[in-house]
């Protein structure tokens, strides 16, 4: 028998399917976003979309013929806030869900049949100008974000390289990863990071707020305090609604504007310092 609600479908869905805790936990998150515009609201975003409770959708509505032009428009509106790749996630949550109660006869229709991400623009993210970074460095976020911002900007790595680092990869004294002399950091991090590691010398830089799952590998675990070690895509939530009312399109800027910014002022920095001396 087919399940009347939306919420309830989601859930059978997830039973069928093999999945960790964590990733269980996304796709009902990117699932339950879609059950806002269907009525034609707004979903909350950033960090209020995880513990909002989403309106009753009946199931029968995405039969709907106007059901698609909303999910468009959803779509559209999610993709000025959104980065591409979770875009794309939440898109492909979605068509999964769909395509299963299809085959279970819940529901006839394929509201997502010609629907596409929206095309991402060619040009890389925007730079910030150094008032704007300073901008960020004065936010009255916790010492984790700050750190990592700071390590973002000053050493101009990947993200994914910066979330990976472990307390023992540092070499506090010489301001650098010892495996990646390369990777080098400037005063502000290095004022940071010992605040922010009191106490552990070992696990993961960057650590979650709560205990890790009993499945997470050692290495992604802090051996004092149990926590895990910060993903990607919490980091990214976090700088954007840390930034949505610094941007003047109310958007929030992203990772990546910090470390395309962070490579363009270094890039600046030698210039200005030759300008200065051929003026000495």
């Amino acid at each position: 028998m087919a399940p009347v609600e939306y919420a309830v479908a989601i859930e059978q869905y997830l039973s069928t399917l093999r999945l960790g805790e964590a990733s269980r936990r996304v796709y009902r998150i990117a699932l339950a976003t879609w059950a806002w515009p269907l009525v034609g609201r707004t979903p909350p975003q950033g960090r209020a979309r995880r513990g909002a409770v989403p309106p009753i959708v009946p199931l029968a509505l995405l039969d709907r013929p106007d059901v698609a032009e909303r999910l468009r428009t959803a779509l559209s509106e999610r993709a000025t806030v959104a980065d591409p790749r979770t875009l794309g996630r939440e898109l492909s949550i979605l068509r999964g869900a769909l395509g299963w109660w299809r085959m279970r006869g819940w529901i006839a229709a394929d509201p997502l049949l010609r629907l596409r991400p929206p095309a991402i623009p060619a040009a890389g993210p925007a730079v910030l100008s150094p008032e704007q970074v300073e901008m960020v460095f004065d936010l009255p976020a916790g010492l984790r974000e700050q750190t990592c911002w700071r390590l973002l900007y000053e050493t101009g790595a990947p993200i994914e390289r910066v979330l990976a680092l472990n307390v023992d990869d540092l070499d506090l004294t010489r301001r650098r990863v010892r495996n990646a002399p390369d990777v080098r950091w400037r005063a502000g991090a290095a004022r940071l990071l010992p605040l922010l590691l009191l106490g552990r010398t070992f696990g993961p830089v960057l650590l979650t707020e709560r205990r890790a799952a009993p499945a997470t590998p050692p290495r992604d675990r802090c051996p004092v305090t149990g926590r895990g070690r910060l993903s990607y895509r919490r980091a990214a939530e976090l700088f954007t609604d840390a930034t949505r009312a610094l941007d003047p399109t109310g958007h929030g800027w992203t990772l990546r504007h910090l470390r395309s910014t962070a490579h363009a002022h270094q890039t600046l920095a030698p210039a200005r310092q030759d300008a200065g001396r051929s003026r000495r």
